[in-house]
């Protein structure tokens, strides 16, 4: 490709017909654990008679700097693209755990919905544990969760993740109203 990757379909084949390429030489997400799920793929549709590609949506992603930064599904730029208009809903808050200390630290958290349908199809964070939280949320999206069915949920007290069940004010909405 352009950028030097080795262009691959869905099965991980190249444009000849009996070579294949996955992983970090490929231009889909440079993860090992997408790596992982593509060879699974792989060996399950060549070798084990069971046709089958890596799902690469909603995979969850994170930095693990101080803070860390977790992330699963849409970007608002992208989802108001395929969605067309969004809701999100934010939290700017000091975990209780530092409010003893003097600790200044905050975390950030955002969920961006569909408005149509009310499907969550992003959730983002800038604090600590930000990445362990998105691994669990990412089965959520996976699952197509709706913001109405993640405001049923009963959070752990007292836990940042408390924070995304118990976002009910929408903060501001992007793109056309239908």
């Amino acid at each position: 490709s352009e950028k030097g990757f080795i262009k691959v379909d869905r099965y991980q084949r190249t444009n000849v017909h009996n070579i294949f390429a996955l992983g970090d030489c490929t231009d889909t997400l440079q993860l090992t654990p997408a790596a992982l799920a593509e060879g699974h793929c792989f060996a399950d549709t060549q070798f084990g008679g069971n046709e089958r590609f890596a799902d690469l949506e909603d995979v969850a992603t994170a930095v693990f700097s101080h803070p860390n930064i977790g992330t699963v599904g849409l970007s608002e730029k992208d989802a108001e693209k395929k969605y067309g208009h969004i809701k999100v809903f934010k939290s700017d808050f000091r975990p209780l755990k530092h409010t003893m200390t003097q600790s200044t630290e905050r975390s950030i958290m955002k969920i961006i919905v569909d408005a149509k349908s009310d499907r969550v199809v992003g959730m983002h964070m800038v604090g600590a544990h930000a990445g362990e939280m998105m691994q669990g949320f990412a089965a959520a999206i996976k699952c197509h969760i709706t913001k109405k069915q993640l405001d049923s949920v009963i959070g752990i007290h007292p836990t940042s993740a408390e924070e995304f069940v118990t976002m009910r004010t929408m903060a501001y909405e992007k793109g056309k109203v239908e």
